[in-house]
């Protein structure tokens, strides 16, 4: 039998950073700066949870919408560090990691034909996604001259005032960008002023340093009720291979959200509910000093690259810093020759769209004598080819 694929599935190409990997497996010497996943395990407290949630036999199916125990958590933790407030009855909704709260707002809310706005470089899910509910991307470049940041001018010069949709992901992945209330204003009031629904994937949101706390679009004048938040456990928490997000939204859209979940995937998982309501009963301070520690790290990966002779970007949220390769080189090039010659493997920046070309998305959660190592490699490979 021959199977015909749709024409969805055909028009999107397999992972960009799934072929670096493959080249990764074939040797046992590389070092990944590639993966976007701490290299911290779940806090003890989370883990005990779970443990416990299983050996007293709750097994079962939640509510579709999460356990109401974590969803009121999760109201409480969003009204205390970022100034958000939704009604966990109505307005919040527990999926299987981040990752499904965005496929089912694609599909909640996109047509086919709509377009939706994607500020790039961006997360490599977001394209496929809107291609898979069957709307057209349009692509909003952001610059390294602009910090990355999303600009009305940038919207404007894309024509996203004629979209339907706008998708940006502050601190963003992969850049490591983040936006100010400043910055975001203005771009509120262009959505205000086109009538655009946003969805703001906010998932590295306790991920910030030198001072600089995370802000919303949700918080801003006449966003609340146009706004989709998402976050999850994965990043903060350490808790990616349990899989569990959430998103924040009007309850009519939270409903919608929840009619498409109940059908695909149900409940999220029991387990790692029960985890979850523990990490944030009582793992702030396990947070606490996973940031501290990513922040340096990062302090160290940038001045090794700046010592090395490549331009980055001065990074200030998420875990990820993004380098300009060298004059001579593609930055698949650049990638695929450290790994093969030098056994690091990082991630080419045009796999995350427009605005990534030449740069390297470098993960910097690992620990810091892998960073010492894999920089001092990739310095002996740019000494080598320069």
């Amino acid at each position: 039998m021959t199977f015909e694929l749709s024409e969805r599935v055909q028009t999107v190409p397999p992972s960009g950073i799934r072929r670096f990997f493959e080249i990764a497996e074939e040797r046992d010497d590389v070092i990944s700066l590639g993966v976007g996943e701490p290299d911290f395990s779940t806090p003890w407290a989370a883990r005990d949870a779970a443990i416990t949630s299983l050996e007293q036999g709750k097994t079962s199916y939640t509510a579709n919408r999460g356990m109401r125990e974590l969803r009121e958590s999760i109201a409480d933790y969003v009204a205390d560090r970022f100034e958000l407030g939704y009604d966990p009855d109505e307005e919040i909704i527990v999926t299987a990691g981040a990752s499904e709260a965005v496929d089912l707002a694609f599909r909640a809310f996109v047509d086919p034909g709509d377009t939706v706005a994607i500020a790039q470089p961006a997360y490599i899910s977001y394209e496929p996604g809107v291609i898979f509910a069957g709307g057209e991307v349009l692509s909003v470049p952001t610059t390294e001259e602009d910090d990355f940041r999303l600009t009305v001018e940038g919207l404007e010069q894309a024509g996203a005032d004629e979209a339907d949709m706008l998708v940006l992901c502050y601190p963003n992945n992969p850049t490591g960008a983040i936006m100010t209330e400043a910055d975001l204003e203005p771009i509120a009031e262009f959505a205000r002023e086109h009538d655009l629904l946003v969805l703001s994937d906010e998932i590295y949101a306790e991920l910030t340093y030198d001072g600089n706390e995370h802000v919303s679009i949700a918080t801003l004048e006449g966003m609340r009720e146009r706004t989709i938040v998402f976050n999850g456990f994965s990043k903060a928490h350490a808790m990616t291979g349990l899989r569990l997000g959430y998103a924040l939204g009007p309850a009519e859209a939270i409903n919608a959200m929840n009619k498409i979940h109940q059908y695909t995937m149900l409940s999220a998982p029991t387990t790692a509910q029960h985890a979850a309501l523990e990490a944030l009963d009582s793992c702030e301070n396990d947070v606490e000093a996973m940031v501290n520690e990513y922040d340096r790290r990062r302090q160290f990966v940038l001045s090794r690259f700046r010592e090395i002779g490549m331009d980055v970007f001065e990074a200030k949220g998420a875990f990820y810093c993004f380098p300009e390769v060298p004059e001579g080189f593609t930055a698949e090039e650049f990638a695929e020759g450290i790994l093969r010659e030098q056994g690091v493997a990082v991630v080419p920046g045009d796999v995350f769209g427009e605005g990534g070309s030449g740069h390297l998305r470098v993960s910097y959660a690992t620990g810091l004598d892998d960073l010492r190592e894999a920089l001092a490699r990739i310095e002996a490979f740019v000494e080598d080819h320069t």
